[in-house]
């Protein structure tokens, strides 16, 4: 018998992979929302008190996290233990083939998936943030063009952000600002990436209730002009994606727009854009923004949203988005979107 040196470890300590996926999983827990209470982790993580602390006494001896009276968060080595161990983790998890599958069938260049859901679990939003910022900076240069959309998938991504220094980079709101909760708006968020990586950003504010008339008119005012020619130079986009019937709740629209979206059968939403179940645009909101022909044209395209009661809608964009699109979502949307297909 030639057992290699990990199978020789198993047979001596069977419980081992068990133990490395649970302090794997608590540390990336205390990554994504340190510093962090002992009582909110055992509760957040679901383990008793008594085995949360037990696991942060090993990882605090062997200098993975650091424990102060604000809470817990993770040590420098803690980040390169979770870096190093990302891939192995997530293809024992089955995200990885989950996400290749994805990509594959949706016909995008990369999924990336993290584990939970969204609609239950807020830890899971942070997950998505984390993977998003993660990404964007590994592939991002230093002196890009950045437009960002508005919502709360989007905003939980500048949070982890804040070590990076990216002074030449500017940040754009994806379209002039809309009713939704202030800070979810666009404007707001691109003001948040700029602050976490010491960058320069372009707020740009639109009215809601313009008439035809008046629109047409405010595409010519400088701002307007401005932003245009920004968005002609866009090098990257970071977006979410919303549901078409609750967009339409949150933005107030009338009534008579509401039935239009519901007599075009419109699934999901993005950039002021209502699309169906085919990916086709059946509808608009009147803004100053970037269009969709000319995101084919943006280099780089992250699509970050999650949750199961999303999958619908994401479906609905990511018919017609472009091939170099990047989506980071959750366990929920993934598994749903593959079920729906």
């Amino acid at each position: 018998m030639n057992l290699s040196f990990y199978e020789a470890q198993l047979a001596l300590v069977p419980e081992l992979p068990l133990l490395i996926e649970q302090r794997y999983q608590m540390l990336k827990l205390i990554k994504a929302s340190g510093p962090i209470g002992r009582r909110t982790l055992s509760s957040m993580s679901g383990y008793s008190e008594r085995e949360t602390r037990t696991m942060l006494d090993l990882m605090k001896e062997q200098e993975l996290v650091h424990i102060a009276k604000e809470g817990v968060s993770t040590t420098e080595k803690g980040i390169e233990v979770l870096f190093v161990l990302h891939d192995t983790m997530e293809e024992k998890s089955g995200r990885r083939q989950l996400a290749n599958e994805l990509a594959e069938r949706l016909g995008i260049l990369k999924v990336h998936v993290v584990e939970g859901d969204s609609d239950d679990s807020p830890l899971t939003k942070k997950l998505l943030g984390m993977q998003a910022a993660k990404q964007f900076r590994s592939r991002i240069k230093g002196n890009e063009i950045v437009a960002v959309t508005g919502g709360s998938s989007v905003a939980a991504i500048p949070s982890f952000m804040q070590q990076d220094e990216l002074p030449n980079v500017q940040f754009i709101a994806a379209r002039g600002g809309v009713g939704e909760e202030v800070g979810l708006q666009a404007n707001m968020i691109a003001a948040s990436f700029a602050e976490s990586c010491h960058a320069t950003y372009k707020a740009f504010y639109y009215p809601d209730t313009l008439s035809e008339e008046a629109h047409a008119v405010f595409q010519h005012e400088p701002a307007a002009k401005e932003m245009l020619e920004l968005y002609s130079r866009t090098d990257c986009v970071i977006h979410g994606v919303g549901d078409a019937t609750k967009m339409a709740v949150l933005r107030n629209s009338s009534e008579e727009e509401q039935q239009i979206l519901q007599d075009q059968q419109a699934k999901g939403e993005a950039f002021g854009f209502y699309f169906n179940q085919q990916g086709e645009i059946v509808h608009r909101i009147r803004t100053v923004g970037i269009q969709m022909e000319q995101l084919q044209d943006v280099p780089l395209v992250f699509t970050v949203a999650g949750g199961a009661s999303k999958a619908e809608a994401l479906l609905s964009y990511l018919a017609s988005a472009p091939s170099q699109t990047i989506l980071i979502t959750d366990e929920g949307a993934a598994q749903n979107m593959l079920s729906l297909m």
